[in-house]
């Protein structure tokens, strides 16, 4: 297995199946500093440094407090008009990450251009972790997801997976990507506008991933194990902020999860996962109900980054 130390972590395209449960493993063995809620000192002599071209609340602060967590440091920026990049000079992403990499050890960067990462790590002399980029991939958050079925359900392998939302997303890229490494047969659920598109079927095809669509939530949620959603009404982004400005279409109910469906068409032992922010396609009254687990995949989403930093920066091996 290739070593992960000063890896970039870019796409789960990059992953073996074997690295994915190497990671799992680390994040079991540092979960509890995160569920102690006590600090480590393991990057006491390491900085993260934080660059946030769009907007985030969950993948910047579970960063920064996976490096609080190991007793590193963070610096960085949430706004990209705050800096020389966004404002008249418009720096590019090799000048700006030239300047970050001697600012930090590790860059985690969130950009509205899909490939901004990878285009950082081509000059960065040190590990780039893509946040998010535009269309493109979310990898972190995937791992997050994984993790969390995991721990929950002991498994991985053998599990029927239910995506309902908008699959040009990054996260339903990665999520695709990344179960190509798994014996995960998988359902996807998107309004006509935002379905699979063609050339990323093939891909899949060509990885091959067991996976089929669907019109209706009603059509698979019955042998869904795992229940991954994401809202189908969207920002654009391709932008680096996109205000609402008006009132906003609400979900139809071919892609909603209501606490009514999931008791009356759903398994008893099904998990339900949402990365979050939601709009109302998952209504709050599911929040107390057996079937969720985004709370629990957000705490999660911190010890992942956990290791995720620890493997990069060589404190774990």
């Amino acid at each position: 297995m290739r070593s992960f130390m000063g890896r970039d972590i870019l796409s789960l395209k990059d992953f073996e199946r074997n690295e994915f449960f190497h990671v799992f493993d680390v994040a079991a063995e540092l979960e509890p500093i995160a569920r102690s809620r006590r600090n480590a000192d393991m990057l006491k002599e390491k900085t993260l440094v934080t660059a946030f071209y769009q907007p985030s609340t969950r993948t910047r602060l579970a960063h920064e407090a996976a490096m609080h967590r190991l007793g590193g440091h963070v610096v960085g920026f949430a706004d990209p008009k705050m800096t020389r990049a966004g404002d008249f000079y418009q720096e590019s992403i090799k000048d700006t990450v030239k300047m970050l990499e001697f600012y930090g050890d590790v860059i985690v960067m969130r950009h509205f251009q899909q490939g901004a990462p990878h285009e950082a790590a081509k000059w960065a002399s040190i590990p780039v972790i893509n946040g998010g980029d535009g269309w493109g991939e979310h990898p972190t958050q995937i791992l997050t997801d994984l993790y969390t079925v995991l721990r929950e359900k002991g498994r991985i392998d053998g599990l029927n997976w239910l995506a309902v939302g908008d699959m040009r997303m990054r996260t339903m890229h990665s999520l695709a990507y990344g179960l190509t490494q798994f014996d995960c047969p998988i359902t996807f659920v998107a309004p006509p506008e935002m379905r699979l598109t063609e050339p990323f079927k093939e891909e899949l095809k060509q990885y091959s991933l067991d996976f089929k669509e669907a019109e209706h939530v009603e059509q698979a949620i019955s042998t869904a194990d795992v229940i991954l959603v994401e809202p189908v009404v969207q920002p654009d982004y391709t932008k680096s902020r996109d205000e609402r400005t008006g009132s906003v279409d609400l979900t139809p109910a071919n892609y909603k999860i209501t606490r009514e469906l999931l008791a009356t068409k759903g398994k008893p032992d099904a998990i339900l996962l949402h990365s979050l922010p939601r709009m109302d396609e998952i209504p709050p009254d599911v929040d107390i109900t057996r079937w969720s687990r985004y709370w629990q995949e957000a705490f999660n989403g911190v010890v992942m980054r956990m290791a995720l930093l620890a493997l990069v920066l060589g404190a774990m091996e």
